[in-house]
């Protein structure tokens, strides 16, 4: 049999059930007795006991029978039993120094039979007693056994017991390592075992915090523990022989980190916003503070309980809020939050750990700001009862009077924003009220025109409110409502027409001097002394006139329905009437004249031209009426022929189709071609009758078998139309445009021809120089010139006739000079040498300028330049004294200049 050795003293209780576990088990009790092993369990506690720290664990024999037991204590306050036998701790509480006692109980469910067993647990004893006492035996954990022989073959026992966790404290001092439990096998007296531990905080991460010697089993613990970074430890102890084998099967430890209470609550947030509306009564809730303790939060060390330390300010009660210790809510405790007096109030909180206890709790302190949010709990209040102004009569948008309140709620809130209404004297709606953004103002404002003669004065009934309903019980004071008087201004007005426009009916034709209507106007300042004058503003076919004094018009011309100026009948005229106000103020009237037709215009023959082969067939000529009268004074038309010339009737008959058609055709077989003039007797159907004859122009042209004509000309009549004229012109006139265009390019191009000729090169100006053929004649015998190449001073061009800005290279610029005396234009012989003897002459006595055909004179550059000079090549006296025979050596193309200066006096 195996054992586990190294268990704290709290484990010995344990170590017997389960050695009395492994009698029964292996059969070497004869008896089974049903109920509790053991009289009494015992347990040895530390002094702090926490809630859900297992305690020990008992065990109940039911001989093998499918008992259904439940486990009761007498201290169920403090102590409750597991249905695997572990006894736990309710409630977390400190151990009295005498022995705690107390009965478990054990019934069956069905038969209701009950056991009982007691347990005694004791307080472990202190740091300051241990020296002086013996030192205590390390308990032991025994593997339990492995296998068993059954009906000749090996089978696993049943593990019916648990192993409590060991309990360890976090931050402990030491020293270290620090012996925990001695795990032993009772196979160690046969067999040389190793043992070894496994799983977090021993082989794996976080390693080296346990270790067991492999020897003798035990286990230690190596630095302290802190539960907030761990709470549970689980390892599995392992026994194997000197080869590695197994032999016992693992068995787990839980080791549990006891909590100590080193954290402080910390606050979720510094500080803490919130609001509550002003008038709010006590318990309304404002605000929860939430702070957290790293402690086991199911623990007296995690457990945190806040409360408020002040309050600023402290006005109207140095009590205004309450806080719950338990879920932070900061509720009102007292009326009179009243944010025109107190805006904002400061609280400090603190939290704090074991329950809230002072003395071993641990505390930390947070702020909270408490706004107090504005209600409407001031109306709006007028600064005066009365308010009074003025505004001139037909006048709109203009703001009348500035109504100014108070409210002693926040600025610019729903609660302070003003809203005016007029509640009476206003029954037309003339005025509105509008409010001012900025200052709350109310603004009178008209919105209709006011009539002074109507009205010349109002008195109007005004209430201010807010934006939001006063808070419940507040009621608007007097101060709420005002009155506004309003003075109307009189103010010289237009002077109208009525009706306008005005509609009379009159028939054309009318003579001038015919009175047609009085048109007068209406002045609406009753209460001004004025007088009115008319005057005409429009007239568009200057047909009517006016009598400035009593508005009578009168016709000065002749009233034509058929004028351009008439639209549908209807002839408009506009006239002007003034006062004598101050400032003057005119109206505008209008007359629309209806004009009944008269028949005045005779019918015309349309088309006017028309065309018609030589033959009656196989067309004729369709003909209407053009009459600008209208019914009943135009069709339908009647259509006839003149008796005379005969040859009318006698060429042409006309066949009346309906009363606005008709139909001209040859009367006779063959009518030569030409253009013809047919009169055409149209009468239209007034009364009376108005007859014209109109003159159709009809081509006779020879025709294909399709009815066409086959001439080129079209109608001219007795010459060209007026179209087809300016038509011909215009064409003309671009011709004569186009040529004359051509020419300016023609000349402009003989310009631009010539000045290239004056500006070519020099050398290539034949007129002064020797033509060069670039060809090494026989020297002086080989100077045949053409003497004919050189100017001749009389084919120079005058200057006057040069173009602007084109002159040679060699010719003197033109501008503006002293006046010289000119050298003479005497003609020049032709032979060269007198040409140059005359040119020499000229230049000599112009002071002016060389001419082009003589040297240039520079100008003189100064003395003592550092050159020599010159003039030494030509000096026969300076060149003896020089050594030329280096020529020589420079090849044959300088042997001839060596000959002439290298050769001696030759």
């Amino acid at each position: 049999m195996c054992r586990i050795a190294g268990a704290p003293r709290t484990l010995l209780p344990l170590l017997a059930a389960l050695l009395q576990a492994s009698l029964e088990a292996s059969g070497e009790l004869a008896l089974c007795k049903t109920g509790f092993p053991e009289a009494v369990y015992s347990a040895v506690l530390p002094k702090d006991v926490h809630e859900g720290q297992p305690l020990l664990n008992v065990k109940f024999s039911n001989c093998n029978r499918k008992r259904k037991v439940q486990y009761e204590s007498s201290e169920p306050a403090d102590f409750k039993v597991d249905e695997d036998g572990t006894v736990y701790a309710v409630r977390s509480f400190p151990l009295s120094a005498e022995q705690a006692k107390f009965l478990i109980y054990a019934q069956d469910k069905e038969t209701q039979e009950k056991w009982q067993v007691a347990v005694n647990l004791s307080l472990e004893p202190s740091l300051t007693e241990e020296p002086m006492k013996e030192p205590h035996e390390i308990e032991e954990i025994v593997f339990p056994r492995q296998l068993a022989k059954h009906s000749g073959a090996l089978q696993r026992q049943k593990r019916d017991w648990v192993i409590p966790p060991i309990n360890l404290p976090e931050n402990s001092r030491g020293p270290f390592p620090q012996e925990l439990v001695r795990i032993r096998s009772d196979r160690d007296k046969n067999l040389s075992l190793r043992y070894s531990v496994t799983g977090p905080g021993a082989d794996q991460p976080p390693t080296g915090i346990f270790i067991i010697n492999p020897i003798s089993g035990q286990l230690s613990v190596t630095k302290p523990l802190d539960r907030e970074l761990i709470a549970r430890f689980h390892l599995r102890a392992h026994a194997v022989d000197i080869n590695g084998n197994q032999v016992e099967n693992p068995i787990d430890i839980v080791i549990n980190v006891i909590d100590m209470n080193d954290n402080r609550p910390e606050f979720l947030h510094q500080v803490w916003n919130g609001s509550v509306p002003e008038g709010s009564k006590p318990g309304t809730y404002v605000m929860t503070v939430t702070a957290i303790d790293a402690d086991d939060p199911n623990a007296l060390n995690g457990m945190l309980r806040y409360r408020i330390l002040s309050q600023a300010p402290s006005t109207p009660s140095p009590n205004m809020f309450t806080i719950n210790n338990e879920t932070g809510d900061i509720i009102t405790v007292a009326a009179g939050l009243d944010r025109e007096k107190v805006q904002q109030y400061t609280l400090i909180i603190q939290a704090t750990d074991m329950e809230g206890n002072p003395t071993y709790g641990l505390s930390n302190t947070a702020t909270a700001v408490i706004t107090v949010t504005d209600v409407n709990d001031n109306p709006p209040e007028f600064t005066a009862m009365t308010f009074y102004g003025e505004v001139p009569e037909n006048r709109v948008d203009v703001i009348v009077a500035n109504l100014t309140v108070t409210d002693k709620d926040q600025p610019h809130t729903p609660a302070w924003n003003a809203a005016y209404r007029i509640s009476g004297g206003d029954p037309t709606g003339r005025f509105a009220i509008l409010t001012d953004p900025n200052s709350n103002d109310g603004l009178v404002t008209v919105v209709k025109p006011i009539d002074f003669e109507t009205n010349r004065m109002f008195v109007l009934t005004v209430a201010a409110e807010n934006q939001v309903p006063l808070a419940k019980g507040i009621q608007h004071p007097p101060q709420s409502t005002a009155t506004v008087s309003v003075t109307v201004i009189d103010v010289n007005e237009n002077p109208y027409f009525a009706p306008n426009p005005k509609i009379i009916r009159q028939e054309e034709g009318l003579h001038a001097g015919t009175m047609l209507t009085t048109l007068t106007a209406q002045d609406p300042d009753r209460y001004m002394q004025q007088n009115i004058r008319y005057t005409k503003l429009s007239d568009p076919a200057n047909w009517l006139k006016i009598d400035p004094v009593n508005g009578q018009i009168t016709t000065i011309a002749v009233l034509d329905r058929e004028s351009p100026n008439v639209k549908n009948n209807i002839y408009n005229a506009t006239f002007l009437a003034s006062d004598n106000g101050i400032p003057p103020m005119s109206g505008t009237g209008t007359l629309q004249i209806y004009l009944l037709d008269i028949n005045d215009n005779a019918p015309q023959v349309l088309p006017q031209e028309a065309e018609t082969c030589e033959t009656p067939e196989p067309n004729s000529i369709n003909i209407t009426a053009l009459d600008y009268d209208i019914d009943p004074n135009a069709g339908p038309f009647a259509f006839d022929l003149p008796l005379s010339p005969v040859t009318i009737k006698r060429n042409w008959t006309i066949t009346r189709l309906n009363g606005d058609f008709a139909q001209l055709n040859l009367k006779i077989k063959f009518l030569e071609a030409g253009i013809y003039e047919v009169p055409i007797v149209i009468t239209d159907s007034g009364n009376p009758p108005k007859s014209n004859i109109s003159i159709l122009r009809v081509k006779v042209c020879q025709c294909d078998s399709n009815g066409d004509c086959t001439d080129v000309d079209r109608i001219v009549g007795a010459g060209l139309g007026t179209g087809a004229i300016i038509a011909i012109l215009l064409c003309i006139i671009i011709l004569l445009i186009l040529v004359l265009m051509f020419v300016v390019w023609m000349k402009r191009r003989d310009k631009e021809r010539q000045a290239k000729q004056l500006l070519i090169d020099p050398e290539d100006d034949v007129r002064d120089n020797i033509l060069k053929y670039d060809e090494e004649g026989g020297g002086e015998e080989d100077q045949d010139y053409d003497l004919s190449q050189l100017q001749q001073p009389d084919t120079v061009e005058p200057d006057a006739i040069k173009p602007v800005g084109i002159r040679r290279l060699d010719e003197r610029p033109i501008h503006a000079e002293p006046q010289y005396p000119v050298r003479s234009a005497a003609p020049h012989p032709g032979d060269i040498g007198d040409f140059i003897n005359e040119g020499l002459k000229a230049a000599d006595n112009d002071p002016t300028a060389p001419p082009y055909d003589s040297l240039l004179v520079f100008d003189y550059e100064g003395s003592g330049s550092t050159a020599g000079s010159l003039s030494s090549l030509n000096s026969s006296s300076s060149g003896g004294d020089q050594d030329y025979d280096y020529l020589n050596d420079w090849g044959p193309r300088f042997k001839k200049l060596a000959d002439m200066y290298g050769g001696g006096d030759d």
